[in-house]
């Protein structure tokens, strides 16, 4: 046994493989015993890299595997990760410019005139879903409307991992059933099924899931103590002694939704609302140009913009709850992300690269055969890619490339497989603190992921649904007929 587990060979021995992974998982329980949940996404990156090491080092030590695959394997990582971390970039730059040019700023204000605080977990993720589905994208949901849920629901009294659950909930239903999400329609593309049959079969696990979620936002509401009238009114005073709001300011929001719709690139939309924010800065808020630029000549008005785009900036409105929700940071604001983001891609490449990924998925998909064994190794496989690639879309790959074939043999549907990849990998990975959704997410809403974990009730409840459906074994299989079919 010991010399079958230590002779070097090209394939990775299951227990070497197992090695990393729990090194990770067992450093990130010490820091939460010792330094509590918060403490994780600060210690991450260093968990990340010293895991890394330690899958490198074992790689060379017991594998025969050439060097150069561990190199390949980090470049297919950085190929799915390096375009999320141009996308930090820019949500840095537009929180920034849509807070100062008092976007979100009127947002709050007229937010806090309309909704109802009762009802504003309910509508938060209601809304989120439906901007969610008509865009394609939870990123840019979260990253615009989401942050000014934030600072509403904040103003209300709600404590912020519930708005955070909720507005995560609405951007990733609508992320994970529009057909405009690249995720949905990567599911559909690597399990070889139509688009809209691949929708229909998710609204199965995805319309109960929701429908819950909905009912528990409801009614935490009526259970909830909000702020008092009169404390509301006292925020939109000083929103409106420190800012112009304006109904023109929603300009810059619609301009943003007419891109999307127009079905530009992410980045290209972040990148041209950022700077429409920017140019909105400038005509609406005078008084603000003045102390944040400090000076009427035009290399004033660079550096400012420049300020505002790169570093933190503190704005006084003579409320302090106001004062926090108004500072922005930036792109300085997102580095401690992208530091994290980056070393979440080399353990998932040194991992890929390492041949030990494929060992242990090799491991899970033998003997499965029936609708019950096989949802639950998928839902469990893509919440353990989740962990190891820090990355969806990689998750979403290579579990389509391991079951795709197991399915078949088992004469389960292909769609089958696309929806517990959805169900466990889609809504899941904005739940660990180094998976780049649940890096991202925590950044742009404040909000540390472990602390708005329990609050995302969709995320949780679409795996729990997924299982449910496979135990019953409800739909799973291709009927006698459609397997007489010829070819």
């Amino acid at each position: 046994m010991l010399k079958r587990l230590f002779t070097r060979s090209t394939n990775p021995s299951l227990v070497i493989s197992l090695v990393p992974v729990g090194l990770l998982l067992s450093a990130i329980i010490l820091v939460i015993t010792f330094a509590g949940a918060g403490a994780v996404q600060d210690y991450s990156y260093m968990i990340l890299l010293g895991a890394s090491a330690v899958c490198v080092a074992l790689s060379l030590a017991f594998s025969s595997r050439p060097k150069k695959l561990l190199v390949a394997g980090i470049r297919k990582s950085a190929g799915q990760i390096l375009p999320a971390v141009l996308i930090l970039f820019f949500i840095g730059t537009l929180s920034a410019t849509w807070m100062l040019s008092g976007v979100v700023p009127a947002l709050i204000d007229y937010g806090l005139r309309v909704l109802n605080p009762k009802l504003f977990l309910l509508c938060a993720c209601a809304v989120c879903a439906l901007v969610s589905v008509i865009t394609g994208t939870s990123w840019t949901t979260i990253a615009t409307i989401g942050v000014a849920f934030m600072g509403i629901g904040t103003v209300m009294g709600y404590n912020p991992a519930w708005i955070a659950g909720a507005v995560i909930s609405g951007a990733y239903f609508g992320d994970k059933v529009s057909p405009l999400s690249d995720t949905t329609v990567l599911a559909a593309a690597t399990t070889g099924v139509d688009l809209f049959t691949h929708i229909k079969f998710l609204m199965l696990t995805t319309i109960p899931a929701m429908t819950i979620a909905l009912a528990i936002y409801g009614l935490t509401g009526f259970f909830t103590d909000t702020v008092s009238a009169e404390n509301a009114m006292n925020i939109r005073d000083a929103i409106e002694s420190t800012f112009n709001i304006s109904p023109w300011l929603l300009v810059i929001p619609g301009m943003a939704a007419v891109m999307i719709a127009l079905r530009w690139r992410t980045d290209v939309v972040l990148a041209m609302s950022s700077i429409t924010g920017l140019a909105g800065f400038f005509f609406f808020q005078p008084q603000l140009v003045e102390k944040i630029c400090s000076g009427t000549e035009f290399a004033d008005y660079v550096a400012g913009a420049l300020r505002i785009l790169s570093t933190s900036n503190e704005i006084s409105t003579g409320n302090s709850l106001l004062d926090s929700l108004v500072a922005t940071s930036g792109i300085e604001g997102m580095l401690p992300t992208i530091y994290l983001v980056l070393s979440a891609m080399i353990f998932g490449g040194v991992m890929i690269g390492s041949g030990m990924l494929s060992a242990i998925t090799r491991s899970i998909t033998r003997h499965l055969h029936s609708p019950r064994n096989l949802v639950g190794a998928t839902v469990g496989s893509g919440l353990f890619l989740n962990c190891c690639t820090g990355d969806q879309y990689l998750s979403i790959i290579i579990g389509a490339n391991v079951y795709k074939n197991t399915y078949k043999r088992a004469n389960m549907k292909p769609q089958l497989l696309g929806r517990t990849l959805e169900d466990s990998v889609s809504v899941t990975s904005v739940l660990i603190p180094w998976n780049s959704c649940g890096l991202t997410q925590s950044a742009v809403l404040g909000v540390a992921t472990l602390a708005y974990l329990p609050f995302c009730f969709f995320n949780i409840l679409s795996p729990v649904m997924t299982l449910i459906m496979g135990w019953t074994g409800w739909k799973a299989r291709i009927s006698n007929a459609a397997v007489r079919q010829p070819a």
